[in-house]
Parts: structure tokens; C-alpha cells; sequence
């Protein structure tokens, strides 16, 4: 697309970037109107479901509440309290009578609260329960219940869906398990009631209150377990553990949730306050709650394609207009490429195409003075290059560098040898750089870390170096090559040439904002500033040319943009400063 796309003419790339800028706003106003709607749609939505939710779960607290009230209620009646001290008297002669009595209290229970299925109370002297109810004669309740009525500090249990042992009653119940309140002052540590209601029929009262088929309530235990089975097993995800972790965050929340499909579910959440361990869900497609905005993406689509046209039909007219002065500046600019450099671009408009035919003119008029500038900056840019490379394979450095590597060969200290010629072939191969001129900072310390190394062989105890690099983001810039080892060479041989002392160098490389600092310090005996900071001529010795060689190649390549500044001191060392811009 993209090389098709250079190859087209002006007047089609305009009519092409015209149209795209026209479906471009278009799509953005309506994709971003699409997503604001659906946003907002989803928020409401969650607010909306909160409220619902909130609602559900005070319906289930108050019929939970009173399941409790009217268990507790039933402890109280007269006649548990006559069966409650037979039981503290151990007295099993009334059992039967005592089941008899109670019938009518269990008949009572149920008219009270329409939930409750069946009940079941147990104490050392017998079981109590309904008649009319079956109980389950191969289960009791201390296969049931003897392990959990062992933990301690419980009042009331909740148990959610589950086959009762207790009673054979077809479908799963939910249960509750209570301990009996003090009677005649006495606590009874033996004797608890259990209170089972229809799965059914709280799951009616779970679902009494929906709006529409689209929301899906669940009542789940905070371990991800199900408190009331669902009526469609298309959710199964509500008890991944991905999804539990959710809700356990707090009493009451939302959050979307992608299931196995990939479909994302909007999701609210609340605890019931009559037992925290158990939490409402709600839960709604996002799909489904978004499908009236389909409406609104094809409304977009359908304005998209009439702009479209639109835009082709008026597209070729704007490019004609815009082009007709770049037509006449491109017929001068052929007659340039014959080496008319007389033609001039005239216009009675002054507008952009006006402004670039004038510096078109002044262009011209500049091409021979920029010629021989060019001519003469190629000139010196490669004498500078040369004598950069020369500085670095001088003459006395090789002598002394070959003088020394042969001496240490003679005295058996193979080691430094081979050191030296690595230190030397990675000297040179770094300074060539495959013939670039540019280098990264990271090679140009090695290049100079290279070159003293070599010197410290050949000047043994003379001088020590560091070299320290501010960011570690500095090692990847490019600069001029060859920048470093003529100051380094500087202090070695002027800088520490009458120190009786040892000397030392300290590279320094650090950015400041849009600027790279390099620094080259020495101990060494100092210099005249003055006569450094003004020289200008490459004839002043070894000394003198190798630093106007420098500042030379940093004015040609980077022009007032860089610099270099010495700072110095008698018998106390010279810092130089060299600054470059990053690009």
C-alpha cells in the first residue's frame, strides 16, 4: 500500500488523503459516540442492577430473618419449654407424648412461614419432628451434623443446596441449624433444631423480582460453592475460581467478567447481612444490554458511505485548484534540471505555493556560492580525517608501543604482550570505525580505554584512569569519532611529563538536557589557557595541531552547536569540557 501509494500522483494523493480525512472524522464522531452511549448504557445498567440487587437481598434478609424468628418463636412455645425439661430431667417415659404435643407447634411453624419444608429437633431423650413428614430412618443427625455442631462460637448455621439426610423428601433443601435458647435458666449443650426450606421455592423468591430474562440472579457462598442451584447451567463459570475472587473483595461491588466464550458479563454483587458468607449475583451480557446501540453503528456506516461520495465528487475539483501554481513552479524546476539557472518563479498570489517559488528564486541564486562551499568544507573535512587517523598511529606512540612490546618479549612477559597486541589491533580497528565517522560513546571509551592501556605499559607507574558515565542511556548516543584519545594523549605526554608524582585521569560522560558533556581531567602540571583557548593554527607542533584538529572536526560536523573549553591550573591538573548536542 505504501509504495503504491509514492508512486500515485499530487492530485490523487490529495484526492486520497481529502477522502480519508473526511471518513476519518466521520468513523471518530461516530466511534466515539458509539463508545460514550455504551459506556453511559453500562454504567446506568450497573447502577440500575445495584439498586435490583440491593433490593433482592433485603427480600431474602427478611424472609431468612423470619425463618429465624419463627424458629425461635417455636422454642419458645409452651410446649418446647415442657419437652425442654423432661430432656434437663433426662425423662424418656414422655417421649411419645411429648411428639404428640409437638405436632401441632410443627404444624404452626409452617402456616407461620410458608418456606420452611421440614423441621427436626434432636435431644438425648429422642428426636422430634413432624408425622407427616418421612423421616430418614438409615440417617440421623449425628451423621449429618455430629461434626459441624462440634466447632465453636455458632448460634445459627446456614447450609445452602443440598439432599437432607434427615428426611426422605425428594429435592434439595436449604438448611438452617440452630442451638435453642436458655430455658428456666438452663443451656442446653445437646439439643439443636434443625429447619430445612425448598431449594424451589427460594429460588422463586430469588427470581420474583427480575425484570427481564436477560439478568440471571445467583446466591453463592463467597467460597465459590452454589447457595441455590441456577435454573440454566449456562453459567457455569459463576463458580471459577476467577470469578469468586471477585466478589470476595468487598460486602458489595460489579466488575466484567469474561467467561470460556469470550463473552464479556456485567456482574453486581452484594452480601446478606443475615449471613455475610452468602452473596446475590447478578449477573447480564454485555452484548445483550448493548444490542439496541446496533442501530446507531449502521446509522454511522450508512453516513460514513454517503461522505464517501461525496468526497469523490468534490475531491477532484480541490486538487485542480491547489495544484495549478505547483504545476508552473514544476515546469521551472525541469528547466533547472537543464541547467537554466535563470528561470524565476512569478506569482500574483501570495500564499504558501508563492512563498516556496521565492525562496525557489533565492535558492538559485545561492547554488554557485554553496558549490564551492561545499567544494571547500569536503576539502577540509578529509584533511581532518586524515590527521585524526594519523594521531592515532604517530610515529613515537608506535615506536614506543613496538619498543616496549619487544623488550617485555625479551624478558619472557608473554602476557603483556599479548595484552598489547590486543590493546593495539582493537586500537586501530575502532579508530577506523569501517570508515564512518560516527561511532556510539560506548565504542569511543573502548577506543580510548584501548590507547591507555597501551600507554600504561609503556609508561609503567605513571598514571592511573577512571572513567565514569553518569546514564547508562549515554552509552548508546552517537557522536564524532575519535574525540577522546587526542586529550588523553594531551595529559600523558605534556600533563604528567615533570610530575613526580603518580599521575591520574578521570573520563567523565554525562547528559545534561539536550547536551552530551565529555571530560577529560588530569593531576597533571597545567597549561597556558589563554594561548590554548586562542590558537588556531595546526602547524604549532604535535601538541598545537592535534587539539585544532579537534575543535576543527567538531565546528565542521556540528557547527556552533558544540564546543570545547579548557580549564586549568599550575601543578594542579586541566579539565577539558567538550559539548555536543543529541540528536
Amino acid at each position: 500500500m505504501i509504495p503504491s501509494f509514492y508512486k500515485m500522483s499530487l492530485k490523487k494523493r490529495i484526492q486520497l488523503l481529502y477522502i480519508f480525512l473526511v471518513v476519518l472524522c466521520i468513523s471518530v464522531t461516530g466511534i466515539c459516540s458509539y463508545l460514550f452511549a455504551a459506556r453511559s448504557i453500562e454504567q446506568n445498567a450497573l447502577e440500575l442492577k445495584q439498586g435490583l440487587l440491593n433490593k433482592s437481598v433485603q427480600v431474602m434478609d427478611e424472609h431468612l430473618r423470619h425463618i429465624v424468628v419463627s424458629s425461635y418463636s417455636f422454642m419458645l412455645s409452651e410446649t418446647f419449654t415442657q419437652v425442654m425439661r423432661d430432656v434437663r430431667n433426662h425423662n424418656t417415659s414422655h417421649f411419645y407424648q411429648n411428639l404428640s404435643l409437638l405436632q401441632t407447634s410443627f404444624a404452626q411453624l409452617k402456616l407461620v412461614e410458608p418456606l420452611i419444608d421440614t423441621t427436626y429437633v434432636t435431644t438425648p431423650i429422642g428426636d422430634f419432628f413432624s408425622t407427616k413428614d418421612f423421616p430418614n430412618r438409615d440417617n440421623g443427625f449425628d451423621s449429618e451434623y455430629g461434626r459441624i455442631v462440634k466447632q465453636q462460637g455458632w448460634n445459627t448455621m446456614w447450609f445452602g443446596s443440598h439432599e437432607s439426610g434427615l428426611f426422605q423428601s425428594k429435592g434439595n433443601v436449604l438448611s438452617l441449624l440452630l442451638k435453642p435458647i436458655v430455658i428456666d435458666n438452663h443451656t442446653f449443650s445437646n439439643v439443636y433444631m434443625v429447619v430445612n426450606m425448598k431449594e424451589e421455592a427460594m429460588r422463586n423468591i430469588l427470581t420474583q423480582d427480575l425484570m427481564n430474562n436477560q439478568i440471571q440472579l445467583f446466591l453463592l457462598h463467597k467460597d465459590g460453592s452454589e447457595v441455590i442451584r441456577p435454573s440454566s447451567r449456562n453459567y457455569d463459570y459463576i463458580t471459577e475460581p476467577d470469578f469468586t475472587n471477585q466478589y470476595r473483595r468487598g460486602n458489595a461491588g460489579d466488575f466484567t467478567y469474561r467467561n470460556a466464550q469470550g463473552e464479556d458479563m456485567l456482574v453486581n454483587y452484594s452480601a446478606l447481612s443475615i449471613n455475610e458468607d452468602w452473596v446475590m449475583v447478578s449477573v447480564q451480557s454485555k452484548a445483550d444490554l448493548l444490542s439496541p446501540l446496533q442501530k446507531i453503528r449502521w446509522l454511522v456506516i450508512l453516513i460514513m458511505l454517503f461522505c464517501i461520495l461525496l468526497a469523490l465528487g468534490l475531491s477532484s475539483l480541490l486538487a485542480s485548484a491547489l495544484l495549478k501554481p505547483l504545476n508552473k513552479l514544476r515546469r521551472l524546476m525541469v528547466e533547472v534540471e537543464y541547467n537554466d539557472l535563470d528561470v524565476r518563479f512569478r506569482s500574483k498570489y501570495d500564499d504558501e505555493v508563492s512563498s516556496v517559488g521565492h525562496r525557489f528564486n533565492r535558492m538559485l541564486d545561492q547554488i554557485q556560492v554553496l558549490f564551492e562551499e561545499v567544494r571547500t568544507t569536503e576539502q577540509d573535512k578529509r584533511r581532518f580525517e586524515v590527521k585524526a587517523l594519523q594521531a592515532q598511529v604517530d610515529p613515537h606512540f608506535l615506536y614506543n608501543t613496538l619498543n616496549t612490546m619487544f623488550w617485555k618479549s625479551e624478558s619472557g612477559e608473554k602476557k603483556d604482550v599479548s595484552e598489547m597486541i590486543v590493546s593495539l589491533s582493537l586500537l586501530f580497528r575502532l579508530g577506523l570505525n569501517d570508515g564512518k565517522d560516527i561511532t556510539s560513546v560506548e565504542q569511543e571509551i573502548k577506543h580510548v580505554e584501548q590507547y591507555m592501556q597501551l600507554q600504561q605499559k609503556c609508561y609503567e607507574e605513571l598514571f592511573v584512569y577512571r572513567i565514569e558515565v553518569g546514564a547508562p542511556s549515554c552509552y548508546g548516543m552517537d557522536i564524532l569519532k575519535i574525540l577522546l584519545q587526542p586529550l588523553v594523549e594531551n595529559s600523558i605526554l605534556h600533563g604528567f611529563n615533570d610530575k613526580e608524582e603518580l599521575g591520574v585521569i578521570v573520563i567523565r560522560v554525562d547528559r545534561h538536557d539536550d547536551l552530551l558533556m565529555l571530560e577529560v581531567a588530569d593531576n597533571g602540571c597545567g597549561m597556558d589557557v589563554a594561548r590554548m583557548n586562542a590558537e588556531d593554527s595546526v602547524d604549532g607542533g604535535r601538541k598545537g595541531y592535534a587539539l585544532s584538529n579537534l575543535h576543527g572536526r567538531l565546528s565542521l560536523h556540528y557547527g556552533d552547536a558544540a564546543s570545547i573549553v579548557f580549564h586549568s591550573s599550575a601543578d594542579v591538573g586541566t579539565t577539558v569540557v567538550i559539548t555536543i548536542p543529541i540528536s
